[in-house]
């Protein structure tokens, strides 16, 4: 009698590793797709730097030959082999192709899927920011962070197709700081939020436009300013020409004011512009590479160093 039912519970038993083999296998197979493309892709940005020095040697030699100028001396020992690489190069190209690149490939293609969370167990004050927050970008979702790990938060995003995950933190109920992680190989970018004032803060401000925003990037104009704007800037799809929305960026002294409006015409010569919030100031303190779930073994892109001695005069966004 006793035969029966351990027969049953064993092929029971059985059934359920074989399905779950079959679907730990499937899993290892995405794992191990995922893991090659990062390797890809970590692999060509290696290669960025070496192909960027032989780029900047080749107008330099390009631009000594134009101007009847002698060739710098670091250039000359290679000045032949640089001439048959120019003679092969194409007018009109924008220069090296780079990780960047491969990063934003769709952007302007395919619209941004945005997902809006915060840190563990958010205050009431952090929950009302990351509302008004989820509202700045247009189509954007919001998800309740509750006891989930950033893994799995990651991991879900991926398996969802979602293009850059923002994490709002605070510390005693003030918001302090936003991560923004770009999906599926990165970059991640970390910044420290200032003055905060929410639209909760402000009485009678209305209702948020859900059009598609007009974007203002005021001075960033260094490498890494261009760096930061772009990651910035993909957050957004692509407004109409009649949208009357807007949101700006303009850099200071690398603080990043960040402000909302909106704006109607009053005749044909003026226009009307009303604020819209939230309003705060961002500075950017770091820049990796891969994403949040690789946070401990991703390579550092750029980290603010503010005990050496010239971090308070230097200025890294701007060339000015």
């Amino acid at each position: 009698m006793l035969a029966y039912p351990m027969k049953k519970s064993v092929g029971d038993f059985l059934a359920v590793v074989g399905v779950f083999g079959c679907e730990c296998v499937q899993s290892n197979q995405q794992n191990g797709n995922s893991i090659e493309l990062r390797r890809e892709y970590l692999y060509r940005k290696s290669q960025e730097d070496r192909v960027r020095t032989i780029e900047e040697k080749k107008q330099k030699l390009k631009s000594a030959l134009d101007d009847n100028r002698l060739i710098p001396t670091e250039v000359r020992r290679e000045a032949v082999q640089l001439q048959k690489l120019l003679e092969y190069d194409d007018e009109g190209a924008e220069g090296v192709s780079s990780h960047m690149d491969d990063e934003y490939k769709w952007a302007g293609v395919e619209d941004p899927k945005v997902m809006v969370t915060t840190s563990r167990d958010p205050s009431s004050r952090l929950k009302m920011f990351v509302k008004e927050v989820k509202l700045i970008f247009p189509g954007a979702q919001r998800m309740n962070r509750g006891g989930h790990e950033i893994k799995a938060l990651v991991q879900a995003c991926k398996a969802n197709n979602v293009t850059d995950l923002v994490i709002v933190h605070e510390t005693r109920g003030q918001p302090d700081g936003l991560v923004v992680c770009h999906l599926p190989f990165g970059p991640t970018a970390y910044f420290t939020l200032y003055n905060v004032v929410m639209r909760h803060d402000v009485p009678d401000i209305g209702t948020m436009s859900e059009a598609y925003p007009h974007l203002i990037f005021h001075n960033f104009s260094s490498r890494l300013g261009q760096r930061v704007s772009n990651i910035l800037k993909y957050l957004f799809p692509v407004p109409k020409e009649d949208s009357r929305r807007v949101i700006t960026f303009a850099n200071q002294e690398d603080f990043i004011s960040f402000r909302h409006h909106t704006y109607k015409k009053t005749d044909h010569r003026n226009v009307e512009l009303s604020e819209v919030g939230p309003r705060f100031e961002i500075k950017l303190y770091m820049i990796k590479l891969g994403t949040l779930e690789n946070e401990a073994t991703a390579d550092v892109e750029w980290r603010h160093h503010s005990y050496t001695h010239t971090a308070k005069k230097r200025k890294f966004l701007s060339m000015e």
